[in-house]
């Protein structure tokens, strides 16, 4: 017991975390769109430095132009002219002697043309841009660029790399660093004439970093709208599907547990999608999985009643047997327990026989069965053995189309062989026993009917049940099982079809009386291989 408990948690886990990770599923199939948005947050770090690019390009050449101006004036003009460039472009110029000493600089010439922000004196969301920033530049794994830094030391040319470097490579030569406020600051270094003195030029570009970070921001706000609106409508798509299924595997698990037998699986007849269409499914299957258990049971009770009355019938014969002492007596106690045990015989090869059909029928493949052919090589066989009693039987071919269905064809023959046995119990001597077969609107009918006393119509169904048995006074105790039109029922219904008892035809042709039994079976035409998938 502890093994089987064992195994029935271990099926139940899966199906719950299955359940429970579908709203993560959705959660994260949703997100991929929203991920794919967020990428274009690392874009904006490619448009900063392609106009971090064009900026150093820019300030490349304005020095350029600015050495070769200077270089083209006298030495006693060029601080009004560092001056007059510095203060129209705001830019900054620093003009150094050959040794690296500071000749001229235009903010002390001119009132300065920008200034740095002082990061003290910002709101705190500047200092949350700035703390993002390093973020993306760490997450992007961005090279460092150096900070720009004040002081003594900047009026050497010592302190500036790129003056170097343009003095050794005879071109203007552009760098970028940060200010403290940490917005890009461009400076640009360029021989000036043929004396070695050099130009520097600085500019600070706020306007880059600035709009970088409106832009994130913008991408930001809608990210997070995003964001919200994706987690609300997946909890949304999740508790329709999720609910609902959830509600099923409940239901479910109550129907497996057997515990309460009217456990109802909802059938949600609102729902018009799949998950509906999986809920009347599961709800059909339940039923018929109840009406199968439920026809067990009943059969299982009717077999012990049935084969209890034999029995005992049995017993009494055999125990009475050794206290009679009169031959005749004796004989006749004899053949009512050789009588009981043919009886149980029957009723043990009909019981089997009757336990097989569904699951016989389930694995069985359908081919094509002509049923007139089959009701005429039955009835042929019938009378070669003589077990039609001296009724006459009668096949009949309206000619209304092709009679070929799709079934089994030993089961058919079953079916029919029974519907003839009813038959025969039923009609007098000599008297005629018709078979119809024909076809109309896509099924072919093939009708039994016989000159008996008929069937009252409050019966007719419950002449199909398993056991019930109204046979004629003329018949032995105990030579039919009742099972008969009850298997042949189930194997037309296995094959689509429908077996049913009918109002008598009055005066039946050929018959000289009127009514009797009329029994009909139903089943679809023949389709070619689609009826055989």
């Amino acid at each position: 017991m502890a093994e089987l408990g064992a195994r029935h948690y271990r099926a139940r886990r899966p199906l719950s975390g299955r359940l429970g990770s579908l709203t993560a599923r959705i959660l994260t199939l949703n997100l991929i769109v929203l991920v794919l948005m967020a990428s274009s947050l690392f874009y904006l770090d490619s448009y900063r430095n392609q106009l971090v690019r064009e900026r150093l390009g820019r300030a490349r050449g304005e020095a350029e132009i600015a050495a070769v101006a200077l270089a083209r004036v006298r030495p006693d003009e060029r601080g009004a002219l560092i001056a007059g460039i510095g203060t129209s472009q705001h830019i900054r110029l620093r003009l150094f002697a050959p040794g690296g000493g500071l000749l001229a600089d235009s903010f002390a010439l001119a009132p300065p043309s920008f200034a740095f922000a002082d990061p003290a004196h910002q709101p705190a969301l500047q200092s949350a841009a700035r703390l993002l920033d390093r973020g993306m530049d760490a997450l992007l794994g961005k090279a460092a660029v150096a900070d720009y830094r004040t002081g003594p030391a900047e009026t050497t040319a010592a302190h500036w790399p790129e003056v170097a470097s343009a003095r050794a490579a005879g071109i203007a030569i552009a760098f970028e660093r940060y200010a403290p406020d940490r917005t890009p600051v461009i400076t640009a270094a360029a021989p000036v004439g043929g004396d070695g003195a050099m130009l520097l030029t600085l500019r600070n570009s706020p306007d880059i970093t600035q709009s970088v970070r409106d832009a994130r921001q913008t991408l930001g706000i809608v990210l997070g709208v995003a964001l919200l609106a994706t987690i609300a409508l997946s909890l949304f798509l999740a508790r329709t599907i999720v609910k609902p299924l959830r509600t099923l595997v409940r239901a479910a698990v109550r129907v497996r547990r057997g515990r309460d037998r009217a456990v109802v699986v909802p059938r949600l007849p609102d729902r018009r999608d799949e998950i509906g269409l999986l809920a009347r499914a599961i709800s059909d299957m339940t039923a018929t999985l109840r009406q199968r258990i439920d026809a067990v049971e009943s059969f299982a009770a009717d077999v012990a009643h049935e084969i209890k009355n034999p029995l005992a019938s049995l017993r009494s014969a055999l125990e009475s047997l050794d206290k009679v002492e009169d031959a005749d007596l004796r004989r006749q106690l004899a053949a009512i327990a050789a009588h009981d045990v043919q009886r149980i015989d029957r009723l043990v090869t009909e019981i089997a026989d009757a336990s097989r059909v569904d699951a016989e029928l389930s694995r069985t493949t359908f081919v094509a069965v002509d049923l007139l052919a089959l009701a005429v090589a039955l009835v042929g066989a019938r009378e070669a053995r003589g077990v039609n009693a001296g009724r006459v039987v009668r096949i009949d071919d309206r000619g209304s189309g092709d009679t070929v269905v799709a079934g089994d064809p030993a089961r058919l023959e079953r079916v029919f062989s029974n519907l003839l046995d009813n038959a025969v119990s039923f009609s007098p001597a000599g008297g005629v026993i018709a078979v119809d077969v024909s076809s109309s609107g896509g099924r072919v009918f093939a009708e039994f009917r016989d000159q008996g006393p008929g069937i009252a119509p409050e019966a007719r169904e419950r002449v199909f049940e398993r056991f019930h048995s109204l046979r004629p006074d003329s018949e032995d105790f105990g030579s039919h099982s009742g099972l008969g039109l009850a298997i042949a029922r189930t194997i037309v219904e296995a094959h689509d079809g429908t077996l049913t008892a009918l109002d008598p035809v009055p005066g039946d042709e050929g018959s000289g009386r009127t009514g009797g039994a009329r029994l009909v079976v139903a089943i679809p035409a023949y389709r070619g291989a689609e009826a055989e998938e």
